[in-house]
């Protein structure tokens, strides 16, 4: 038995429990200020603390983390856990609780990434949102030009192409008939659909409509410059302490260098808190729940995981999937014959995350296997197949 802290995180206070190993048990109550909290640090030192346990209650815990991490062993706790436990759930002995369930080993610690990959996930999360709002304003503009009845986005490759964006731009400039917006559009799309781009540019164009396409256009370009300064200083931060890492996933088919450095914000490089790739499955999410009873199969939907990590891979399985040559292309076919699109896509993203670990563990690059193709083999399938034909016409 050692000397162990429970926490219970709360946004302006924390509810702080010391079990020492002779029974003496001190609760008392600090609010979040970081005087507070190294006050709270000095307490626990005098008492002999070893061991600190907290709820990941979500985003509270984390300057707490901050302050505690270098003078203690540090245990971030799913609150799914613990209520699993037969127990008392009052704010009062929440953190008494956590203590005991802390000191008796009866849960396990939530996976927290160091400072330099913690730093990493920050970039990399913020550059996902700006992602997500830079879509949003680009369906904005769409639905504005749609207002003053320009179609131009029907002829586009994309919302947000240099053509659409420039044609935005010079009404706002106050271009407004199709002759002079026309001129923003790239040639090749011209020379595709010829007469419908100037009936796609004609329509019908007010002063407010101009004001909003203003503001959209600021924000636009604001967003794609916090974007250009994200991964700017993820490429600093992977260039100075993970290249190593992210030139090994780049020899993994689908996986280039953006998405690599997203995948060590969301994973690391120290992957020793998963001791089995299937593990590192589960925790991301993309393994089939265990959902049987008296041997029926109830769900096989995957798990609830890390929804970030999730969708790189998502992406990488679907660029891998069109790559030539590729063991995991064959695979994909392999498994639209008897699954649909989507599940075959879900399970080449578990394949990929599986090479991932052993490429991180083993700090190996990938080795590419193309299975050979046994030629009589195929021939007499085609051969059965025709077969087979025939006695279907003739019956």
């Amino acid at each position: 038995m050692k000397t162990v802290c429970g926490l219970d995180v709360h946004k302006s206070i924390v509810l702080m429990c010391i079990l020492k190993t002779n029974g003496e048990i001190i609760i008392k109550e600090f609010s979040t200020l970081t005087c507070d909290i190294e006050a709270m640090r000095s307490v626990m030192e005098e008492h002999g603390v070893e061991e600190v346990g907290m709820e990941s209650t979500g985003i509270y815990w984390i300057p707490i983390w901050r302050i505690l991490q270098s003078r203690f062993d540090l245990m971030l706790i799913n609150p799914y856990f613990i209520k699993q436990l037969p127990g008392r759930k009052t704010d009062v002995k929440d953190a008494q609780w956590i203590a005991t369930v802390v000191q008796k080993g009866l849960v396990r610690g939530s996976y927290v990434p160091g400072k330099h990959i913690q730093e990493l996930r920050m970039y990399e999360r913020r550059y996902v949102r700006l992602c997500e709002q830079s879509t949003r304003i680009e369906q904005a503009i769409e639905r504005q030009l749609h207002r003053c009845n320009i179609q131009i986005t029907n002829y586009a490759s994309k919302i947000g192409s240099v053509s659409v964006i420039n044609v935005v731009k010079g009404i706002i400039a106050g271009e407004t008939t199709s002759e002079q917006l026309e001129k923003h559009v790239h040639g090749r799309i011209k020379g595709k659909h010829k007469e419908k781009i100037a009936a796609s540019l004609t329509g019908v164009i007010s002063k407010a409509d101009k004001f909003i396409f203003k503001q959209n256009i600021e924000e636009y370009e604001l967003i794609l410059k916090q974007q250009d300064e994200c991964l700017t200083e993820m490429s600093k931060l992977c260039e100075q302490y993970f290249k190593h890492e992210v030139e090994l996933l780049c020899t993994i088919p689908g996986i280039q260098k953006l998405s690599a450095m997203i995948i060590i914000a969301e994973l690391g490089v120290d992957l020793k808190a998963f001791a089995t790739a299937a593990a590192l499955t589960g925790w991301a999410g993309l393994r089939p729940r265990n959902d049987e009873s008296a041997k029926k199969i109830k769900s096989n939907k995957i798990t609830k995981g890390n929804k970030y990590l999730r969708r790189i891979l998502v992406q990488c399985a679907w660029a891998a999937s069109r790559k030539k040559n590729c063991w995991l292309k064959l695979k994909y076919e392999q498994l639209c014959v008897r699954k649909s699109t989507k599940k075959a896509l879900i399970a080449i993203s578990r394949k990929l995350l599986v090479i991932i670990w052993n490429v991180l563990t083993k700090k190996q690059e990938y080795f590419e296997y193309i299975p050979k193709i046994n030629q009589e083999k195929k021939q007499k399938k085609v051969e059965y197949h025709k077969k087979r034909l025939l006695e279907l016409e003739t019956v």
